[in-house]
């Protein structure tokens, strides 16, 4: 059964949402297969990234915003200085991404997290899909 949840965000940076991701699979009883995960938007992504060291994190938002600074000349720019280059970061990561799943659990690697990436200066409530796709 497919389900969505909100993340609410206050600005650039990393949410964690591995917990809520797993806490889907233990509702569902899931065994074995994929997890993907959707979001909403465009101009928010999704990673999957060290989990240990926030530094990463912040590197990460910072060197996206070198890539895809507020100042270039865009021409969409009726949503706000921010809002295009967010649209950049989100095509240059994922807005979908997929894990697989081992009895009820993600398969992920001991340093690794699952997070929303917030592109937009101010904070926004975003929505995540999550499905599950079973084995067999």
């Amino acid at each position: 059964m497919p389900k969505t949840f909100t993340v609410k965000t206050d600005g650039p940076g990393l949410y964690p949402i591995t917990d809520e991701a797993q806490r889907y699979l233990s509702e569902i009883s899931a065994q074995n297969g994929i997890l993907n995960l959707f979001v909403q938007h465009t101009s928010c992504s999704l990673v999957i990234q060290e989990n240990a060291d926030p530094d990463v994190g912040a590197d990460l938002v910072d060197h996206l915003a070198r890539l895809a600074p507020e100042d270039a000349p865009y021409r969409h720019v009726a949503e706000g200085p921010d809002d295009m280059p967010a649209h950049i970061k989100a095509a240059l990561t994922d807005i979908s991404i997929a894990a697989p799943v081992a009895d009820g659990a993600l398969m992920l690697g001991t340093w690794q997290g699952i997070y929303l990436i917030e592109h937009r200066a101010r904070g926004h409530r975003r929505r995540v899909a999550l499905t599950f796709l079973r084995e067999g």
